[in-house]
């Protein structure tokens, strides 16, 4: 079959025929469509990632072909019968098992889904893993409500704006941070009420003098500025941390956490249920992943050159088959 194979750290991709397994027990087999890309793919290529192994193809998000039906598949796997926190063996789709960025992929069939009927193949593919992240940090974990106000960090990337979508849906009062204020325009048109700018400095000081507070806070960058997202935390408020992007938190006023008697709350991926609820969300609401360009396989190594510019407002995905 044609695949997108990584052989090694910081090496380009090789586009070639890569032969797969002819069976795996237990195990089905998709003809992938499309496949959306993630910053777990990203990290993976530059050795920053745990559990390491080459050759590899990378691509936890597909849409394709199974009896017949387009499906999407859920990435998340071997979450066990926990749903507070995932299993010893948890792992996630695109390593270490191969990924969909492949003609065909392998899922359990109790991962595979039906395709949304009002979303395209491309958009389908946008919504597994980041939808379900989403998903689990905003409503699982953060339990947001129409009565709170919640603050998205970096808008842009595919958690963030399906946090912004879900908490819209959910009735709830939504702000965003962003360093590019075009960003930030285009996640007011979808329903955001303001956004702040977090390369100026003082932007905590004019959100808390415009807006009091956030009672939900929702992060995937962590690093220096975490302090500023404790600073514009309401008491009692949740905050919740689905990533490190710009690593350790630094300069955080511990007595602010505990006088505020602050809520933070870790989140990876999600559970079996979750992903059934975030499916379920995403149907009666009709929301429609945001995808920003679509790449042909070819063109994989310039797809992820494009993500690791920045500029990308929604998904990237890479149009695995015609």
């Amino acid at each position: 079959m044609r695949a997108a194979v990584l052989y090694g750290i910081d090496q380009l991709i090789k586009i070639e025929d890569f032969e797969l397994e002819s069976s795996v027990p237990g195990k089905s087999l998709i003809q992938v469509q499309y496949c959306a890309l993630n910053h777990r793919d990203f990290w993976i290529t530059k050795g920053q990632y745990s559990g390491l192994k080459f050759p590899i193809i990378l691509g936890s998000d597909i849409c394709g072909y199974y009896k017949g039906k387009e499906v999407i598949a859920n990435p998340s796997m071997s979450w066990g019968g926990n749903e507070k926190v995932q299993s010893k063996s948890y792992s996630i789709l695109g390593l270490p098992e191969h990924g969909g960025l492949a003609e065909f992929v392998y899922s359990n069939p109790e991962y595979i889904y039906n395709k949304p009927a009002h979303l395209s193949a491309a958009q389908a593919a946008s919504l597994p893993l980041a939808g379900l992240t989403a998903y689990r940090s905003l409503i699982t974990r953060a339990k947001v409500n129409a009565e709170d106000k919640v603050f998205i960090s970096g808008i842009g990337g595919g958690v963030a704006l399906f946090a912004l979508q879900f908490a819209v849906q959910s009735g709830a009062e939504v702000y965003v941070s962003s360093s590019d204020d075009r960003k930030i325009e285009k996640a007011i048109t979808l329903g955001a009420k303001d956004g702040f700018n977090y390369k100026q400095e003082d932007w905590p000081k004019s959100f808390l003098q415009k807006y009091d507070g956030a009672s939900v806070i929702v992060d995937g960058a962590g690093g220096p500025d975490f302090a500023k997202l404790v600073k514009i935390a309401y008491p009692a408020a949740r905050i919740v941390v689905y990533g490190a992007t710009n690593g350790a938190w630094s300069n955080v006023v511990i007595q602010q956490v505990f006088w505020k008697q602050l809520n933070i709350l870790g989140s990876t991926m999600g559970s079996d249920l979750d992903f059934s609820n975030m499916l379920q969300f995403v149907e009666e609401k009709k929301i429609i992943p945001v995808v920003d360009q679509i790449f042909n396989l070819s063109q994989i190594n310039q797809a992820f050159e494009y993500m690791s510019s920045g500029k990308q407002f929604g998904k990237i995905v890479i149009a695995v088959s015609n």
